[in-house]
């Protein structure tokens, strides 16, 4: 069991079991047609599985094992169960043909088999991916922040909705953003590892932005790994909300303006990854092929999690986990699906 679990003291579900099934349905249909309206997207179907070897897959932080297996219909080629869709949306809106201020979003559902389990994290992983083609001009902070300060809006219009639906609930979020970057949080809490730093910001600020996350502080240390091949590690960050259930931070959203030609080949000298300049995905970065973009992850069962004021993610969402952790939930009136 996961040393870093948490088990509020006095801690029950608001809602029966039942209830919360209707209220994640509730939550999941409002919120994507919100989303959608707030950034201009359409829906697409995408894959869970890719070839492997084709580059398309997410490296997550370049050390994760990827589930995969042979296909016997394919000369019993390999195959991949996807991690994240970062690279295969980009790719998608050059193939569907969109064109600046257009974009679209997914279900993704993901197997992350080195994640480890606690009340945040999961080995099945739902998300909203969402992608959308920018200008070069675009580019810039100001446009990655007022990108996030849409979907905070969608975020807390969704947990007043909820609100007025089930009316236990009393807890709000701030619509008010903080941004903050990754050495600014360093300077700030310089004895703090970057999860406490998370903590304490979000904590004091209630919605928190924290920037620039992949590159090296002054520290010489990373405040958390990022693939050197989808974000602009200049041009990213990471969405919190303070969850008074657990009173502890909960990021929500993974978020950023995507690699252009110079910051792809500059992160992939960095990560020492050059060799994935062989793939056809980092060629069409390289010359142009592929449209500037802006996308992200928004976490489906997270998202459920802290609007439903529960305190374990397994209570949203049906996965695998330890048994001395389910006994433990079990006894500290948490109950998992």
């Amino acid at each position: 069991m996961s040393k870093s679990l948490i088990l509020p003291e006095g801690y029950s579900s608001a809602l029966t079991l039942r209830e919360t099934q209707h209220a994640i349905k509730y939550i999941k249909d409002l919120f994507q047609q919100i989303l959608s309206f707030a950034l201009t997207l359409d829906r697409v179907s995408a894959p869970l599985i890719v070839r492997k070897g084709s580059g398309i897959n997410d490296d997550l932080n370049g050390v994760e094992r990827k589930v995969d297996f042979t296909i016997k219909e394919i000369d019993n080629k390999e195959a991949e169960v996807v991690q994240s869709l970062a690279k295969w949306k980009r790719m998608a809106l050059y193939r569907y043909g969109y064109n600046p201020g257009e974009g679209i979003y997914t279900d993704m559902n993901a197997i992350r088999r080195d994640d480890d389990t606690d009340n945040l994290h999961s080995i099945f992983v739902d998300q909203w991916d969402w992608e959308k083609v920018i200008t070069r001009e675009q580019r810039t902070i100001a446009f990655l922040q007022e990108t996030v300060k849409n979907i905070v809006k969608a975020i807390v219009f969704t947990k007043r909705k909820v609100n007025l639906r089930y009316p236990v609930f009393k807890t709000t979020l701030k619509e008010e953003v903080y941004f903050v970057t990754t050495q600014e949080l360093e300077d700030q809490y310089p004895d703090k590892t970057p999860k406490e730093r998370e903590d304490a910001v979000c904590k004091e600020h209630g919605t928190v932005f924290i920037m620039q996350i992949g590159g090296k502080l002054k520290s010489g240390q990373r405040h958390d790994g990022r693939a050197p091949d989808y974000d602009d590690w200049s041009l990213n960050g990471d969405l919190f909300f303070w969850n008074e259930t657990l009173q502890k931070a909960i990021e929500i959203s993974s978020m950023g303006v995507r690699v252009d030609e110079t910051s792809l080949q500059s992160q992939l000298a960095e990560a020492d990854a050059l060799d994935r300049n062989k793939y056809d995905y980092h060629k069409m970065i390289t010359d142009g092929t592929l449209p500037l973009t802006i996308g992200g992850g928004i976490g489906q069962s997270r998202l459920c999690m802290l609007l439903l004021e529960k305190a374990h993610i397994g209570e949203v969402q049906a996965s695998i986990w330890p048994d001395d952790m389910i006994q433990a939930c079990a006894e500290h009136g948490i109950t998992l699906l």
